[in-house]
């Protein structure tokens, strides 16, 4: 197999992916190659794709690579969308921002940082794969432990948890968020990641999650 061809599939393994693909999986399918030569070559499209001009990006979240329309183009991309956007209320986005600085935390540390209940909340971030249940702290009652997802970095355009900026440029970012988003809705955020075809990834901070706590971020879900 020559080059190309190998170049040709990793291309299409990435776009054909229906999550992030890890280089050690494109090594294991495309004959020739391991994890660090699938790497090279992938390096070498996501620049081709810069220097050409391309309408989509390569990008390496959750532990593989994606490919995502560009963000300057999403005004264009989001008028493919028929139906609303799945949304996360601002509460949300803080229980999500305090589990993925804490974690694993139980719902009372979660409490005791935001200072309300986050039940619900909890629940609901479950519910969309953004948040997981890590096992039990062993104390009297073992309280429920809770953790981000692989599904969390993909959203949030990160590539390991340790990625995520810190509390200090959290805090500027929900301070500017606050400012542009004055005109939205007050329990709700605009989604922001996205896959080939979808819209783009939030700009600010490659989407964290306390990139949106305005009274409503940004914060595509799908």
């Amino acid at each position: 197999m020559t080059p190309e061809q190998q170049r040709q599939i990793v291309e299409a393994l990435i776009l054909a992916a229906p999550e992030p693909i890890a280089a050690a999986r494109i090594g294991q399918i495309v004959p020739g190659l391991n994890a660090a030569k699938a790497r090279k070559l992938v390096e070498e499209l996501k620049a081709d794709y810069v220097e050409q001009g391309r309408g989509f990006e390569l990008w390496e979240v959750a532990g593989g690579y994606q490919l995502r329309t560009r963000p300057d183009l999403a005004g264009w991309v989001k008028q493919l969308q028929k139906d609303r956007p799945v949304r996360l209320s601002r509460a949300a986005l803080e229980t999500l921002a305090v589990v993925a600085y804490k974690q694993p935390a139980t719902r009372a540390e979660v409490e005791q940082v935001r200072g309300v209940e986050v039940g619900p909340m909890l629940r609901s971030l479950v519910d969309r794969s953004l948040v997981r249940i890590a096992g039990h702290r062993e104390v009297p009652g073992r309280p429920i432990l809770y953790g981000t997802t692989k599904r969390f970095l993909e959203v949030f355009g990160l590539t390991k948890l340790e990625d995520l900026p810190s509390l200090r440029d959290v805090e500027e970012l929900m301070r500017e968020q606050l400012d542009g988003d004055a005109e939205a809705s007050e329990d709700e955020v605009a989604p922001s990641s996205e896959a080939l075809g979808d819209d783009s990834l939030l700009e600010s901070a490659e989407g964290l999650p306390g990139s949106e706590p305005a009274e409503e971020v940004p914060t595509e879900l799908h």
